[in-house]
């Protein structure tokens, strides 16, 4: 048997899907973070493991962009994604140092020409202009609408998630002195929590009363900051092994775990639910 009758056989057996490189279509793998799509319908996956963005809709898992396993090519590690004011997808790649926009015929597009350090999560805002944290070179970056060269808006020690509240100030996961920071329209940087409270935050999301909620790897939970009030767990312990993504699904609000593999659900008895998922094969 040839070797390329062998690989074939194994792609046959395995079920691997080739492509510029390759993907188990049969799990996640290592989910760093997720977004929902426009319509709610949809749930687009980061899997730092298995190069590209995946696609969950009606329970079933199938790649959306599969990028090459060759480094520093488009979307080979994907760290944050999102979607902009027109419900475009978004996807912030550490090994090209850039922020990609996806287009119509799904394809990501690069907004910056390679102009940040290591992205780590990003939003739009009303005028959708978007905000990157840049955990390499410590800066929140402004990138216009329609692309072009990054702006500096920020500087932070360690910036982490990032999410945008109705007055249009930004809120920022810090590993720094202060983990918590609150960014006004006009870039005056202001604490939000005091100290280090968390053991390893990474991203944070609000509710419509400004409440918010932090991902803690470390301590295997989730965190509730009322708005003017001191940080508490909202769940915690399994089935999270390192919870790292959070986004917002309707009013329902999703964890994203690597460790664990999966997505899950926090209803609104605080308790986690799985969200299913199966490969489309």
């Amino acid at each position: 048997m040839s070797k390329t009758t062998l690989w074939k056989f194994l792609v046959l057996l395995f079920g691997l899907a080739v492509g510029p490189g390759f993907v188990r279509a049969d799990e996640l793998q290592y989910p760093l973070t997720a977004v929902a799509s426009a319509d709610g319908q949809s749930l687009f996956i980061a899997d730092l493991n298995q190069t590209g963005v995946w696609k969950l809709s009606d329970g079933k898992l199938a790649v959306f962009f599969q990028a090459s396993k060759k480094f520093r090519t488009p979307l080979n590690r994907v760290r944050c994604i999102g979607l902009d004011r027109n419900g475009k997808l978004l996807a912030g790649d550490s090994s090209t140092r850039e922020v990609y926009r996806f287009d119509e015929e799904g394809k990501p597009q690069p907004l910056t020409n390679g102009g940040i350090g290591i992205p780590m999560d990003l939003v739009a805002d009303p005028d959708n202009n978007l905000f990157v944290t840049d955990l390499e070179l410590k800066w929140i970056w402004k990138i216009p609408a329609a692309g072009g060269k990054a702006e500096k808006f920020a500087e932070v020690e360690a910036p982490r998630g990032i999410t945008i509240d109705a007055d249009k100030n930004l809120w920022i996961v810090n590993h720094g002195k202060n983990q918590l920071l609150r960014i006004t329209p006009d870039a005056k940087v202001e604490v939000v929590v005091e100290g280090r409270p968390w053991g390893f935050p990474h991203e944070v999301e609000l509710d419509k009363n400004k409440t918010a909620f932090i991902t803690d790897g470390y301590g295997k939970c989730i965190w509730k900051v009322p708005l003017g009030g001191k940080p508490e767990k909202l769940v915690s312990g399994e089935p999270l092994i390192n919870p790292v993504g959070l986004t917002w699904r309707g009013e329902t609000l999703l964890v994203i775990d690597p460790r664990a593999k999966g997505v899950f659900a926090i209803d609104s008895n605080g308790k986690l639910a799985a969200v299913p998922a199966s490969a489309e094969k």
